[in-house]
This record gives C-alpha cells, structure tokens and sequence, in this order.
C-alpha cells in the first residue's frame, strides 16, 4: 500500500518540480502563486522538507557559502515524483468548502443595523477587486516571461478559476448590496 501524505507534503513535491530548490524559493512562489488558493505557513516549510528527505522522497545539497548559513538544495527523487503522480491521480475526497467570515457575519446580521454590514460588503467588494487587479497582473506576468513553461498553461488554468470566482463574487456583492438598499429605503 502506498504511504499517503498531507496536503503541504504534496505541494512541496510539486513545487520541486519547477526550478525552485532552497526553502526562500519555495517561499517565495508560495507566496506569489499558491497563497491564493492553498496557504502554507513559512513555519511548515523546513520541517515537511525535512520530512520529505527523510522519507526519501527529496534529496537536499548543501553548498557553504562565505559568511552566511550553508545553501540547502532541495531536488524531488524517482520516488518523490511517484509519489507525487499517485497523489495526483487520486480522485478527489470531497468538494473543498470555503471560510469565508464575510458570509458568516453576513448569515446572522440581522442582529445588527444594516449600515455596518453594507460597509462589510463594500469593503469586501474593494478587496476582492483589488484581489482581481492582482490576477490580471500574475497573468500578465505569465504570458510574458513564462510562456515557454510546461507549467504555465496550467498556471493559468488555476488562474482563471480565481479570476471567475473573484468576477463572481464580486458580481453577488453589486446584487446583495442594491438589494440591501432597497429593503433599507
């Protein structure tokens, strides 16, 4: 039987497929890219690539560099990229469900006055359009200097799907706030 691994152990496989190595790399296309969709704490990094070393599935070069710490390197293993794929193809569990304190504060606010709760939304709305103005521009930044990438169409893929669930939301907040309004009026 194959060992399964947590979701963070999965995508630092992936992750050592592109050309980031040390865990600064990872980190920063963590933040650039997966945060949008799958956080990672800066605190699990080390310890699950410790783990993958340990568990074969990554090897690490260390490389001494003059007053500074040694340069780990990290570089995915035959068994890491199995692992990798098995977990890929596994179908999926369940649909993921979202947190979303918004809609939280939103499902009891009938126990407030409306205009606290139609600044909530307007502000929600600000953030998720700032949010969009973002997406468009790791998408610029995609199609510019990493079009030649076997990763980039999927990249852009995954960002598409954040563009229209942005566009979407930020759409259900134009309706919910003019309906807002006119029960307010």
């Amino acid at each position: 039987m194959t060992k399964t691994y947590n979701h963070t152990t999965y995508a630092l496989l992936g992750i050592l497929t592109t050309d980031c190595r040390t865990g600064y790399e990872i980190k920063q296309l963590i933040d650039q890219s997966l945060n949008h969709f799958w956080k990672i704490s800066y605190g699990q990094i080390y310890p699950t690539l410790k783990k993958l070393v340990q568990a074969g599935l990554a090897t690490v070069e260390t490389t001494a560099q003059d007053g500074k710490p040694d340069r780990k390197e990290y570089f995915l293993t035959a068994k890491g990229k199995e692992a990798l794929q098995t977990w890929l193809e596994q179908p999926m569990k369940q649909i993921p469900t979202e947190r979303n304190e918004v809609i939280l504060k939103l499902f009891f606010s009938r126990h407030q006055r409306t205009e606290p709760t139609l600044a909530l939304l307007q502000d929600y709305k600000q953030q998720l359009q700032e949010r969009y103005a973002t997406y468009q521009s790791i998408e610029a930044l995609i199609t510019q200097s990493y079009k030649q990438s076997q990763d980039a169409s999927y990249w852009l893929y995954t960002l598409d799907f954040g563009k229209r669930v942005t566009k979407a939301t930020i759409d259900w907040c134009d309706v919910t706030l003019a309906d807002m309004q006119t029960e307010k009026e």
